[in-house]
Formats: structure tokens, C-alpha cells, sequence
């Protein structure tokens, strides 16, 4: 009974120990802190790796993370100026610097950061309307951020960003911007529309404008050509006219043979006949009835008879023109009111003025 009494103590001292030297000995991983507390009051910070403390005498607090940490709050309604309701979903990251004030500051400082980051928000979104709300994320940012910098340092706390995850305004604010932002791409798309349609309209006027100026210019040199071959073809015929010296007969055949065809317009129902017309028959009837002298040519490929005949038959080709003249004078004259003077003589080289028809008697 003894023996078993002595081996039961030895064993419940054996396992005192071992539980003493496991109570003494605390491991603390990398970027983790403990704090330790000495018969009630703060006594150090474990770092980390193997730290050694007075069992039952010492009490070791649980680990503090000294890593960043992200923490997502839950949406809060804030009031912007404009009087709208608006939620307002924020992201903070934060560190823990100093485990002692962290600890003994303030007694949840998760809990407490998240109470000043809403009412953080509250004040800076308080002062915007919502336009500025929804446009302005870096400003609430960096002033949510200066705010819980300063007043979470002294709780051993460091915030190195706030963001805003998301901010949600009322679905009928929702319609409505959704109905405007189409609004705005309606009148953008009409924009584009009028301005290619004024393009186009520019570049086709242009383009008209220089096949019109092509146009011109191609019919300006049509014109200046044309009118260098009219002046060099009367030129080559005066020329020729000058070389062959013509002589008044000639030139008084040419005229008669003009005369034809100025009666022949359908709008000449009265027209005059100058006095050159009798001087220029008699010239041409005096020259074909004379026997004109032959040419070389003449003489050499035909005979006298020939040139004889040929000058009886030009005679008599001028007489009945003078007669179809007469005749068409005397026609016009009797479809008119008036009366034509009586034909010049023929050593007069101008026509007298027309003497007024004789009207009705009063």
C-alpha cells in the first residue's frame, strides 16, 4: 500500500512538471504578438519565436495579428445634401503597430474603427449632393482616410487605404439617371448624324464646285480653240481673196446668190430690197454676156464654142433670178399695208429710208 502510495504521488508530481514546462514555454508565430501580464499588471510583448514566462504567475493574452487586414462593413444609409437616401458599401484596410495599445486603448478596436468609418462617411457625404457623390470617390477616400489615420493612431492602429466599394442611390434615381444617360446618347447619336450628313454635304458641294471649274475651264479652251480656227480660216481666205485679186463682177455674183437666202426664213413676211440689187443684176448680166477672156487652163481644155455657151447660160441664170426677185418683192408688197419705195438706180451705192405706208383716209 505504500509502495502504490509513493508511485501515485511521483506520477501526479511527474505530470505537475511537464504541465508546469509546457505552461512556461509559448511558441509565437512570425507577424504575431502576445501580451503578458505579470500578477495583473502589463509586463512585456512576446515576439515572435520561442519566449519562456513564470508559469501561474505570468498570463499570456491570445495572439494579435500584426499583418494587414481587410475588413468589409456592411452597407450604411447615408444622407447626401440633396436630401436622397444612399447606401454606401466601404472597404478598410488596416495594421496593428503597436499589440500593447491595441490591447489596453481601446477594448474592440474592430468594432470601434468600424463606428468612425460610418460616421466618418456620414459627415463627408453629408456636405455633397449626389452628383458629386457618384463622381468624387477618390475626395470621400482620402478623407475618410485622414480622418481614421488620426484618430486610430493612438489606439496602435495604422489605416493605409478606405475604399468604397459601392454606392447605392434609390431605384427611382436609378430610372431616372438611366433614362437621362440614354437621353445624352440619343442627342450624341443625332450629333454624329448631322455632322457626317454635313461632311457629306461639304465634300459633295466641293466636289460639284471643282468639276464645275474643270467644266468651264475645259469649255474655255473648247471656245478659245475654236475661235483660233475661225480667225485662222478667215485669215487663210482673205488671204486667198487678196493672192486672186477678185473683181467687182465676182463679188456682185456672191451677193446675189446671198439674196436667195435671206427669203427663205419662215419669219420674213416683209423685207426690203436695197438698191444695190438692180446696180449688182446689171453687173452680172453685162459680165456673163460679155465674152471673158480664157485662162490658160481654159484655152488649153476647151474651145470657144464651149465658153460661149457656158456665158449665154450664166446670163440667162441671172435674169430669172431677177425676175423670182421681182416677183417675191411684188408678192410681199400685196400682203402688206404699206408700199415698197421704187428700187434705186444703180449708180446709187446706198438705199433710201422707207417711206411710211399710207394709212386709211380720217
Amino acid at each position: 500500500m505504500e509502495i502504490s502510495a509513493f508511485l501515485i504521488a511521483g506520477l501526479l508530481v511527474a505530470v505537475f512538471a511537464v504541465f508546469t514546462v509546457i505552461r512556461a514555454v509559448r511558441i509565437v508565430p512570425q507577424a504575431r504578438a502576445r501580451n503578458v501580464e505579470r500578477l495583473g499588471r502589463y509586463h512585456r510583448t512576446l515576439k515572435p519565436g520561442l519566449n519562456v514566462v513564470i508559469p501561474y504567475i505570468d498570463r499570456v493574452y491570445p495572439v494579435i495579428d500584426l499583418r494587414e487586414q481587410v475588413v468589409s462593413f456592411k452597407p450604411q444609409p447615408v444622407i447626401t445634401e440633396d436630401n436622397l437616401v444612399v447606401e454606401i458599401d466601404t472597404v478598410l484596410y488596416f495594421q496593428v503597430t503597436d499589440p500593447r495599445a491595441a490591447a489596453y486603448e481601446i477594448a474592440n478596436f474592430l468594432q470601434a474603427v468600424e463606428q468612425l468609418t460610418v460616421t466618418t462617411l456620414r459627415n463627408v457625404v453629408g456636405s455633397m449632393d449626389l452628383e458629386k457623390t457618384l463622381t468624387s470617390r477618390d475626395t470621400i477616400n482620402n478623407q475618410l482616410r485622414g480622418v481614421l489615420d488620426d484618430a486610430t493612431g493612438k489606439w496602435g492602429l495604422r489605416v493605409n487605404r478606405v475604399e468604397i466599394k459601392a454606392i447605392d442611390p434609390p431605384q427611382s434615381i436609378k430610372d431616372a439617371m438611366e433614362k437621362q444617360m440614354r437621353a445624352e446618347r440619343d442627342k450624341r447619336a443625332v450629333i454624329l448624324g448631322a455632322e457626317g450628313q454635313r461632311q457629306s454635304q461639304i465634300l459633295t458641294a466641293e466636289g460639284e464646285k471643282q468639276a464645275a471649274v474643270l467644266r468651264a475651264e475645259g469649255n474655255r479652251t473648247a471656245e478659245i480653240l475654236k475661235a483660233e480656227g475661225q480667225a485662222r480660216a478667215i485669215d487663210e481666205v482673205f488671204q486667198a481673196v487678196h493672192r486672186n485679186d477678185p473683181d467687182p463682177k465676182l463679188l456682185a455674183y456672191q451677193y446675189l446668190q446671198t439674196l436667195p437666202q435671206l427669203a427663205q426664213s419662215p419669219g420674213n413676211t416683209f423685207w426690203v430690197i436695197p438698191g444695190e440689187v438692180t446696180s449688182a443684176l446689171q453687173d452680172v448680166s453685162r459680165a456673163f454676156s460679155e465674152v471673158l477672156p480664157q485662162s490658160a487652163a481654159t484655152r488649153r481644155t476647151s474651145s470657144d464654142d464651149l465658153a460661149i455657151q457656158a456665158a449665154n447660160d450664166a446670163a440667162k441664170a441671172a435674169e430669172a433670178a431677177a425676175e423670182a426677185l421681182a416677183d417675191a418683192a411684188e408678192a410681199d408688197a400685196a400682203t402688206t399695208t404699206g408700199a415698197l419705195p421704187p428700187p434705186l438706180e444703180a449708180t446709187e451705192r446706198h438705199p433710201q429710208p422707207e417711206t411710211p405706208p399710207a394709212g386709211p383716209p380720217d
